[in-house]
Formats: structure tokens, C-alpha cells, sequence
């Protein structure tokens, strides 16, 4: 029977293998943009400067990559929000940052073939962002910027709707002011009637 150490015993990843993590994290989402969802595995693997058998201690399968590049952005979300800011900028600067995470995820989610246990981290991730985003929807609620009724969960549904206008031949300038357009709709339905 194996030994289970309790979680606060567990050591912290080395910090190599927290290096070749993240390593990998980012010859994904590369191999992804460049090659689409079905890019071979080992293709990641080698771009990482590591071998296969890393990446699979690391990562079960594709779909587990492509958690790791979401999670990896909601991480980004989480150390940048301040909830004094208005929410539309909280908004835009997220998903204009997010901009290759969220072109990937909708060029593979056509191919994604999410597991059970997948399945449960993409929804612990939705989660996730809504946790990061309640003070700044409850600050934005008090200012009178949104409705009420308004919930984290309509925020992050409102974040996947404008990220849909970010086209990968846009310039920058194009896609901020998609983007901007995008949201002033979209609030315009969120605030206080």
C-alpha cells in the first residue's frame, strides 16, 4: 500500500521540475498556435528542451496541457486585479492579455475530448475565475457600474463573449478597439436600469 504524506508534508515542486513545468506549459500553447490541438506530443516535448516522459509525469494528456495554459492565465488574473479599478478595465486589460490563451482555446475546443477528471478541472477553473472576480464585481455592483443582480459568473461569460472578436489578423490598435466595442455593448446590458 502506498504512503500518502499529508498535505502539509508534501514538499514543494524542485525547482527544475517547476522549470521544465512551466517549460512545457509554454511549448504548448506555442505548438497549439502554430499547429492546432492534434500537434504531436513529442513535438511539445522537444520544443521544452525535455523528453516525453517528463511531460507525461507532468501532464496525463493534451487536455491536461491546455488546463495548465488556462490555469496559468487565471494565475495572471488573480496576482494583477485590483477592485478599485472599474470593472470594464479589469475586463479589457484581462482578456486583451489573454488574447493567445483564448484564440487557442476556441481554435481546440472543437477537438477537445475532456475526460471525466478534465471535465472537473475545466469547471474548478471557471470557478476559480469567479472567486478572482467577486470583489471586483461586488466594488463595480457598489459604484453603480453593474446591475445588482449581476454575478462573477456572468462576468466570466461576458469575458469569453468579447475575447470571441479577437481575430489573429488584427493589429493591436484593431483589437483594442474591438474589444472596447465589445465590452460598451456588453455593459451597456450590465448596468442598472
Amino acid at each position: 500500500m502506498e504512503r500518502v504524506e499529508p498535505p502539509s508534508r508534501r514538499r514543494a515542486p524542485r525547482r527544475d521540475a517547476q522549470e521544465r513545468r512551466e517549460a512545457l506549459i509554454t511549448s504548448a500553447l506555442l505548438c497549439f498556435t502554430a499547429e492546432g490541438y492534434r500537434v504531436p506530443l513529442d513535438t511539445i516535448a522537444e520544443r521544452a528542451g525535455v523528453g516525453r516522459g517528463t511531460l507525461y509525469r507532468n501532464f496525463k494528456d493534451r487536455d491536461a496541457l491546455v488546463l495548465a495554459i488556462l490555469s496559468r492565465e487565471a494565475d495572471r488574473l488573480d496576482q494583477s486585479i485590483d477592485p478599485s479599478r472599474p470593472l470594464v478595465n479589469i475586463l479589457t486589460d484581462f482578456v486583451r492579455g489573454a488574447a493567445v490563451a483564448s484564440s487557442i482555446f476556441a481554435r481546440i475546443a472543437a477537438d477537445l475530448q475532456l475526460d471525466e477528471a478534465n471535465r472537473a478541472g475545466l469547471e474548478a477553473l471557471s470557478h476559480r475565475l469567479q472567486g478572482i472576480l467577486e470583489p471586483a464585481v461586488r466594488a463595480a455592483q457598489q459604484r453603480g457600474e453593474i446591475a445588482g443582480s449581476v454575478t462573477p459568473r456572468d462576468i466570466v461569460f461576458t469575458a469569453r463573449m468579447a475575447s470571441a472578436v479577437m481575430l489573429p489578423f488584427l493589429s493591436e490598435d484593431e483589437v483594442a478597439e474591438q474589444v472596447s466595442a465589445a465590452f460598451r455593448l456588453l455593459f451597456d446590458g450590465l448596468r442598472p436600469r
